[in-house]
């Protein structure tokens, strides 16, 4: 019932040089050129203010493109109105019908489309079981936990067999572990019915656990737009591999540089790096390096070997955090995994890190 059996097409939606400012003035997404694929789960990421609502909000009609176009299987949108685009959506708040109950909550997009009502029975049943929520169709809203009302929410998107499902901070106002068990509960659906997945978000790990690919927003524009695991591993500027998980800098000046190497001379010292975005000698970098990249007393012979001071140590479970006095960074961290019993990691004690200079990403300066 939910798959779209048309041949997949490769710009589904697609953003064709969009900008939209809301003054006149000041543009709060410029120039976006966006393909996002049928079938496809891309995840707009980026901290508040940096475009991703106002994309999602043109893509659903709320918000008309100052310049360009937005097409949806090829056909040009932006005068269409949003009840006419075949859109779903979800929202943080749940926006229930809070006097209907689950049943009638979930038949009153089929109804506002004229759908038979022993057609509306079949399709409210199939989405209430596809969010194991079958047996709950007389329920008011008020009755059911924020998890159930959110899934209500989710099958109510998805009942009348939508072209694009948006999703707008759905997770935002759950607790940590039912985001966390909604978040795998929302990716399986969408790998079982296959529907097409914008979704807005502000948290890292959301994103990198959901989405076939992320847009990284930031001061109206994409960033970069990868998988998760090429964002996380290859950031393409310093922005990116700040706003993506943990991240270790160092600002300095390239003295020598190679096709894959370039030396950088910091403020106490020199390490070797990969030069993603500088070019010749002379220029000023920030390098980038994950504190999973960086070894305690490494076993092999590594590019970059050094000293550092232990400042902090917190047991975080599997693993524990160290931070580090090292090359004049005193925020340099570590993540050594709890099997590591011989390691002596007390304050204050010295310790050799090494990391090879592939994993170390000579980015742009901050």
């Amino acid at each position: 019932m939910f798959k779209h059996q048309m041949s997949k097409n490769t710009e589904f939606v697609k953003f064709d040089k969009v900008d939209k400012s809301y003054d006149g003035k000041v543009l709060v997404v410029k120039d976006l050129n966006l393909n996002i694929s049928e079938g496809e789960f891309i995840t707009m990421l980026g901290p508040s203010g940096s475009g991703k609502t106002t994309c999602l909000m043109m893509l659903a009609g709320f918000e008309t493109p100052t310049n360009g176009e937005i097409y949806l299987d090829s056909n040009p949108i932006s005068n269409i109105p949003p009840h006419k685009r075949g859109i779903g959506m979800v929202f943080q708040n749940y926006a229930l019908f809070p006097h209907m109950t689950v049943y009638e909550n979930l038949a009153f997009p089929l109804r506002v489309r004229k759908v038979q009502k022993d057609e509306i029975d079949k399709k409210v049943d199939k989405a209430l079981s596809m969010v194991s929520l079958s047996g709950f169709e007389s329920r008011m809203p008020a009755q059911l936990s924020g998890g159930q009302q959110q899934r209500v929410a989710v099958a109510r998107a998805l009942v009348f067999d939508p072209a694009v499902v948006l999703m707008d901070e759905p997770l935002g106002a759950l607790d940590k572990n039912l985001r966390e068990s909604m978040q795998y509960e929302i990716k399986h659906i969408h790998e079982n019915i296959g529907v097409t997945v914008v979704y807005v978000t502000h948290d890292q790990g959301e994103a990198l656990t959901m989405s076939n690919r992320i847009a990284v927003f930031n001061d109206g524009k994409v960033q970069q737009l990868s998988s998760p695991d090429k964002l996380y591993e290859e950031p393409v500027n310093s922005f990116v591999a700040e706003f993506i998980g943990e991240n270790n800098t160092f600002g300095g000046e390239v003295t020598d540089i190679s096709k894959d190497v370039c030396k950088v001379k910091l403020q106490n010292g020199e390490i070797l790096a990969n030069p993603i975005s500088v070019n010749s000698k002379g220029d000023k970098t920030t390098v980038s390096i994950r504190p999973e990249r960086a070894l305690i007393n490494p076993k092999d012979k590594m590019d970059n070997n050094q000293t550092g001071k232990i400042e902090e140590v917190i047991y975080h479970g599997d693993h524990t955090r160290v931070r580090l006095d090292l090359l004049g960074n005193k925020e340099f961290i570590l993540k050594v995994p709890n099997s590591s019993n011989e390691l002596d990691l007390k304050l204050g004690n010295e310790i050799k890190v090494g990391w090879n200079s592939q994993d170390a990403r000579a980015l742009d300066p901050k």
